[in-house]
């Protein structure tokens, strides 16, 4: 199998499921399945003290507009912005999941773990589920291929080791969309080097339903199934210029989207719908009101079904197993 640079294992997709969407039988013959996603990476952002020639600029509340130091100084500011995040907003974000008792999805960074165990044990107990989100949160576009299959097996032990189980799904994200081409190839390669099941890749944001593609590199009765993931319903916005002012403003939106996707389940297309969370950003005190008074929402209707991405995977590989050249 070929990982190198190029596109020709990737062909785009522009139809899809087209006009009319699969009813994808949730449980209970619920009329949406939400996703909440929360994003683990603490500690292992860019900082000098991981080795890098700078501190990260991006995803905190300084905004987009942040030059890094160029002496190779250490942004203590910036750093304590990302230490919020594993010091307080993950466990308030936890508290408020076990008040309300729905499960998330952890897109964990295998270094950030090692830095935190304590946070894979709390999902453990909780039933909630570790995915991949890499070996660390930072540009990869100069990694080598074997540089990066050996940090995504790092990725691996790391989670295994802090949350009990091997991830079963993978999400790398926009930290550098120049090496994304590649990815989906290499993680499936090294899920095969390591005698592990893949069950699910989200580097996507194509869909409001998952759907199949050919296993890149495996026989051709092998699929991977993408669970696509979300940017919009995503607290992340709270990074940028345009962010939500407001814990209102942020619950209006998602409350807009559900109301959206759950009136089409009701008229017999159900959906699924992707929440992303960052535990320094809604996790701070004065957004979290936005996530509770969605929950409040969602919980307040009937057949919502709230599901880890392994969940969704295991009943999708059950209801619609994957058909080559369907």
């Amino acid at each position: 199998m070929t990982t190198k640079n190029s596109t020709e294992y990737t062909p785009r997709d522009l139809v899809g499921y087209g006009g009319s969407t699969p009813d994808p039988q949730w449980p209970g013959g619920a009329k949406i399945a939400i996703s909440l996603v929360l994003n683990y990476e603490e500690g292992s952002e860019a900082t000098p003290v991981n080795g890098d020639a700078a501190t990260e600029v991006l995803g905190s509340e300084l905004g987009p507009g942040v030059l890094p130091f160029d002496d190779g100084q250490r942004d203590v500011n910036m750093e304590s912005l990302y230490e919020y995040g594993s010091r307080a907003g993950v466990w308030r974000i936890l508290r408020l999941f076990e008040q309300y008792q729905v499960k998330c999805t952890a897109y964990a960074v295998g270094q950030a773990m090692l830095l935190n165990p304590s946070v894979g044990a709390a999902l453990q107990k909780a039933g909630h589920e570790a995915a991949s989100h890499g070996w660390r949160w930072i540009d990869r576009s100069a990694w080598s291929v074997e540089e990066e299959k050996e940090f995504a097996k790092k990725a691996i032990r790391a989670i295994k080791q802090t949350a009990g189980q091997e991830p079963r799904g993978w999400y790398y994200g926009n930290v550098s969309a120049r090496s994304g081409q590649r990815a989906r190839a290499l993680i499936a390669d090294v899920y095969r080097e390591e005698g592990l099941e893949l069950k699910y890749y989200s580097d996507s944001y194509s869909d409001d339903l998952p759907y199949w593609v050919p296993m890149p590199g495996g026989e051709a009765k092998e699929g991977l199934l993408i669970i696509p993931y979300t940017l919009d319903n995503n607290d992340y916005r709270e990074a940028r210029y345009n962010g939500f002012q407001s814990p209102t403003a942020f619950a209006d939106y998602l409350i807009g989207a559900f109301d959206e996707l759950y009136a089409e389940g009701v008229a017999g297309a159900p959906k699924m719908m992707s929440i992303g969370l960052h535990c320094r950003l809604v996790g701070r005190p004065g957004r979290i009101g936005g996530l509770r008074k969605f929950l409040e929402h969602a919980k307040g209707k009937e057949g919502v079904w709230f599901a880890t991405r392994e969940e969704i995977a295991d009943h999708w590989k059950a209801r619609f197993p994957y058909a080559p050249g369907a």
